[in-house]
């Protein structure tokens, strides 16, 4: 058992819950920089987390990744009541994915106040190490976060099925090792087989790996390459690479307020 220790509210600092980025230690933001170069207290999210981003910080640090709800939140709690400065530190973004609603929830119920910091999210690195942009003039302006239904159940109304309706860009999380049915469902909802995709693993990190291929193609690659896990799936018609359509932004005959 762990000592508790208590100092005046006013000594207090809010705990944060910050978004490491998708890897690359250079990708987390500039204040989440800072909040982890003074904090006394990180409690961080395992192997998803690049443990270069604590290198050299004063700060003690837990990996969660052993611990439950309780045991995680009882060490926040802790460092939050003996005026530590205190980082929950999560993988990309917080808000997706990143089991925060329950630890937030927790914190509410016993009266001690958080803040969120943002992150980059493994999508948008994913893009980013894809050299593709997400929406693309005349072929789609929405982007899906998702995932495949396998141990978390997904409401049905947003099934792979469902959503592949909309033909719209997808970003498909936590569902690499269910490639095939993923290619089954998207391919049910709608998708044409020669939809390009690609899996990104572990994007930014100094090991990523990029898989290239269409839903006719894409589950037999993955299973030739060995991803199993932490990969994003992008799919949609904007990762066609004959795809010459401009936006009208920087066209010199388009009247615009901004640009």
């Amino acid at each position: 058992m762990q000592p508790t220790y208590s100092q005046p509210e006013a000594a207090r600092h809010p705990v944060v819950f910050l978004g490491a980025g998708p890897g690359d230690p250079e990708l987390i933001t500039l204040k989440g920089r800072r909040l982890l170069d003074t904090a006394d207290l990180v409690v961080y999210a395992g192997s998803l987390v690049n443990t270069a981003l604590l290198d050299g910080i004063a700060a003690v640090c837990h990996d969660s990744a052993a611990l439950d709800l309780e045991a995680i939140m009882q060490l926040l709690a802790q460092g939050y009541r003996a005026g530590l400065r205190v980082v929950r530190l999560h993988t990309g973004d917080p808000a997706i994915y990143g089991a925060i609603r329950e630890q937030m929830q927790w914190l509410d119920q016993v009266g001690i106040p958080y803040e969120v910091v943002p992150g980059v999210s493994s999508a948008f690195a994913a893009a980013a190490v894809l050299q593709k942009e997400l929406t693309v003039p005349e072929v789609t302006q929405t982007v899906i976060f998702t995932r495949q239904a396998g141990r978390t159940p997904v409401p049905e109304r947003e099934s792979l099925r469902n959503l592949a309706r909309a033909q719209a860009t997808m970003c498909i999380f936590l569902s690499v090792s269910l490639i095939a049915r993923v290619v089954d469902d998207l391919t049910a909802g709608g998708y044409p087989v020669d939809t390009p995709i690609a899996v990104v693993e572990r994007a930014s990190w100094p090991d990523q790996q990029i898989v290239r291929g269409t839903l006719a193609d894409i589950a037999g690659k993955i299973q030739a390459s060995q991803i199993k896990k932490t990969a994003m799936i992008v799919v949609g018609p904007a990762l066609a690479e004959d795809s010459r359509i401009a936006s009208k932004l920087y066209d010199a005959g388009f009247s615009h307020e901004y640009r």
